[in-house]
């Protein structure tokens, strides 16, 4: 049988590519060169001994690699939480549907179970994989086999823990990139703050326009991925509520609507 590969992991390996090439365009095309630009301006100026107030340009604080692979990893991290957004979204959607009809007054026997389950059993796989049925439908077996209610809410509990450890678990990738994005940042400050001593000796001569400029790279590049990696942890954290949220609500949405119909004969 042949195998294909998660759907999860192409997405990904998509979405980081598109990152690569959307970003790097940017910087090739419109951040370097204004950099650049604004960089030889204040060179000139320095150099022909004039005064003037070096500008702080936004160009000039993003132009090296360390920021752009920031960027970078930002975007893939957004992506992978947008995916993640969008089924926790498509999975509360579920909550709108009565998959077992009931009204009020009624009551579930172990024996009845066998007919609520099978429209849950007769629902497409891509359905069926969601968590509401699937707690569902692991209520209504366990009921037919233990004929205990305690039991059913056990395994409803069940069901959602595992799958709050499964969402918590996918995002293990995004907390990688959110801890990876300042780790860049600091690599740039190590790497500015070299280049800056070893152009030393053009400060004591007097020169001190390669000094400046390694040390606004250390700087820049701590600034930039620490600002990103803000953003990067609130979008997390927001996902997460979205995913707890849905786990709860699924549990509260089996016990009022399925559960509390159940009952054994004495």
């Amino acid at each position: 049988m042949k195998k294909t590969l998660p759907f999860e992991f192409v997405y990904q390996v998509i979405a980081l590519v598109l990152a690569v090439i959307i970003v790097h365009l940017v910087y090739v095309t419109i951040v370097r060169p204004n950099a650049d630009a604004i960089l030889q301006a204040q060179a000139e100026q320095a150099a022909a001994g004039g005064e003037f107030v070096s500008d702080r340009s936004l160009y000039v604080v993003l132009r090296d690699y360390e920021q752009e692979s920031c960027f970078i990893l930002g975007l893939w991290a957004m992506s992978i939480m947008g995916l993640k957004a969008r089924n926790s979204l498509r999975e509360r959607g579920m909550l709108q549907r009565r998959f077992v009809e009931l009204s009020e007054g009624m009551s579930i026997l172990p024996e009845d179970t066998r007919e609520y389950s099978r429209p849950l059993q007769a629902l497409p796989d891509s359905t069926r994989a969601h968590l509401l049925p699937r707690a569902l439908l692991a209520a209504l077996q366990r009921f037919a086999s233990t004929h205990n209610v305690q039991d059913v809410s056990d395994a409803v509990r069940a069901v959602c823990d595992t799958e709050s450890d499964r969402l918590d678990s996918e995002l293990a990738m995004v907390r990688y990139i959110a801890w990876a994005i300042p780790s860049i940042g600091f690599i740039g400050t190590v790497r500015g703050i070299g280049d800056a001593l070893g152009q030393a000796y053009q400060a004591v001569e007097g020169d001190i326009t390669g000094v400046t400029v390694s040390l606004g790279v250390a700087f820049n590049s701590t600034f930039v991925a620490l600002v990103i990696s803000i953003f990067v942890m609130f979008l997390m954290h927001q996902v997460q509520l979205v995913q707890e949220r849905l786990v709860l609500d699924t549990q509260h949405y089996c016990d009022d609507f399925l559960v509390r119909h159940m009952q054994v004969r004495a």
